[in-house]
């Protein structure tokens, strides 16, 4: 008995000594890390955050959610997120999302570090998470080594003689126009541009469209192309909202986006397995067989047999090209539609190719059309646990189509600007901090845009010649690869609307609402009347 009792006290001791050194080690980490970013601070000349972004709740900032969701539903996500960097005068400041810090930017020099400058401090964080059900691995899901291959593979697909084909282009539009009524009557021109970019991307992609144009028109379109068409928008849909969910993702479950996901693999791995057929086929015929038709997905197995690897590269630039130019088509002709001088303008410059349908270098000297572009092309979307974005899409002035975006910080580092009473020193970045880049507050910001950046005026392009204060195609070495295609396409079916209608009329008295998905587009459509030229 006696042995027992003096047995406890030792156990006792034993706990003691184990939870404290447990502590200790714990304090030690803590100096120690505290030691090192304080050295690292002064090397970098890092200054105390200009702004933060006050938060009621001290704890998780729940406030800021609720205010979040708040905008979301008047949409006003983009104007409120932009309000805030007025509210604080600064455009980089501190917050919170949950327990994890968050910094706020919409400084040219800053993105161009998280782009560019520092790329391999920055990682896409839990967008990958939450993509991977429909998109797995391929070039716009993934991160480091796996993100350099498929760039690698898909480069080459998206030379000038693929870009430049004009007659693909032509036989969507075809369809376009026989879907647009001819006797005045209000259509919605984003509807039917959203149909046009899946048809035209599906052709370009798999060899063989949805033809989802068709359905609107006299003839209708196969059960399967439009359920993948249909299926394909869910699949996004579930993608933005487990992105919004960030870690709680993982107790998501949809049984609706499940057979979405389901529908999408299975529609383009019959493709795939034509193409895989089709590579083998002709790797044991002789030499200097003529070769058919570029296809894309032909051309990609040519790197790799891999099924899911095409599968996934596939998913993935077709999400990144499909949403991005059908929301620029949108939002353009809802600002030209309401400004008439703008169509005459346009309409007077078509005019010079006398009535031909344009080739591609015709379509590269049309100025005007070009400034319309860029004016609504300003990048679209904030990802993770704001609003998730593709990087390969393009992005315009007045409406992004991609408005935001983020980098989540693997490593300390830092953002030249932010930092400082004048927020003109740099600002410290620690290990697991949310960066968040907003380019639609960048694009109106007035020290870059002037007085009126908030108005639609192409003619600003005249003289302009921005740097990173544009972000059309994203930057660094994650720009977009498909920038051409996606230029060439909007620039195609505009030219050809201004050679096949006269006038063109808004029948949405209302101004312009945001409508966030993957992309921002117009929350009311794009209604308009056009009669035929």
């Amino acid at each position: 008995m006696a042995s027992s009792d003096r047995t406890k006290p030792t156990y006792s001791f034993v706990l003691y000594v184990v939870a404290g050194s447990f502590l200790a080690l714990i304090l030690y980490s803590r100096i120690t890390l505290y030691l090192s970013r304080r050295k690292f601070k002064i090397q970098h000349g890092c200054k105390a955050p200009q702004a933060n972004l006050p938060i009621k709740d001290p704890f998780f900032g729940l406030d800021l959610i609720r205010e979040n969701f708040r905008l979301g539903e008047k949409k006003q996500v983009l104007s409120g997120a932009q309000s805030r960097f007025h509210r604080l005068g600064a455009w980089t400041f501190t917050s919170r999302l949950f327990t994890m810090p968050v910094i706020a930017t919409a400084e040219p020099e800053n993105i161009k570090t998280i782009l560019s400058l520092k790329f391999k401090d920055f990682s896409l964080g839990q967008r990958e998470q939450a993509f991977a059900p429909l998109l797995g691995h391929g070039i716009f899901n993934s991160d480091g080594e796996k993100w350099a291959e498929s760039r690698h593979m898909i480069r080459p697909n998206f030379t000038r003689d693929q870009v430049a084909d004009i007659a693909a282009f032509e036989r969507h539009v075809a369809w376009l126009f026989r879907a647009i009524p001819r006797d005045g009557s209000t259509v919605d021109l984003q509807e039917l541009f959203f149909r046009l970019t899946i048809d035209s991307a599906t052709e370009f992609l798999f060899g063989h469209s949805t033809n989802s144009l068709k359905t609107v028109g006299m003839e209708q379109g196969s059960e399967e192309d439009k359920n993948f068409a249909a299926a394909f928008n869910l699949a996004q849909h579930d993608a933005l909202v487990r992105a919004r969910m960030g870690s709680l993702a993982v107790f998501r479950k949809d049984a609706k986006a499940d057979e979405a996901i389901r529908i999408c693999h299975e529609y383009v791995d019959k493709f795939v397995d034509d193409a895989v057929r089709y590579r083998e086929s002709r790797d044991v015929e002789k030499d200097g067989a003529p070769e058919e038709k570029y296809l894309f997905l032909h051309e990609l197995a040519r790197s790799t047999t891999d099924k899911k690897r095409l599968r996934d590269e596939l998913l993935n630039v077709l999400l990144a090209g499909r949403d991005t130019t059908a929301s620029l088509l949108s939002n353009m002709f809802f600002e030209i539609a309401k400004q008439p001088q703008i169509w005459a303008k346009l309409r007077a410059e078509i005019g010079e190719l006398g009535g031909q349908t344009p080739s591609y270098e015709q379509l590269r000297n049309l100025k005007y059309l070009k400034w319309c572009l860029n004016e609504c092309k300003l990048l679209p979307p904030q990802t993770s646990h704001s609003i998730p974005y593709p990087d390969h899409s393009p992005a315009l002035r007045l409406h992004p189509v991609v408005p935001g975006n983020s980098r989540l910080a693997i490593r300390d580092t830092v953002l030249p600007l932010g930092g400082g009473i004048h927020g003109k020193d740099p600002v410290f970045v620690p290990k697991g901090t949310l960066v968040m880049y907003s380019p639609f507050t960048m694009h109106r910001r007035k020290d870059f845009y002037g007085p009126d950046a908030e108005v639609y005026r192409p003619e600003r392009w005249e003289k302009l010649r921005p740097g990173w204060e544009y972000l059309p195609f994203n930057g660094g070495p994650r720009i977009c690869l498909g920038q051409q295609y996606a230029l060439t396409e909007a620039s195609y079916v505009t030219t050809r609307i201004l050679q096949e209608f006269a006038t063109l009329e808004s029948r949405d008295p209302g101004p312009w609402e945001e409508s966030l998905t993957l992309t921002v587009c117009s929350a009311n459509g794009t209604k308009v009347a056009l009669t035929p030229a």
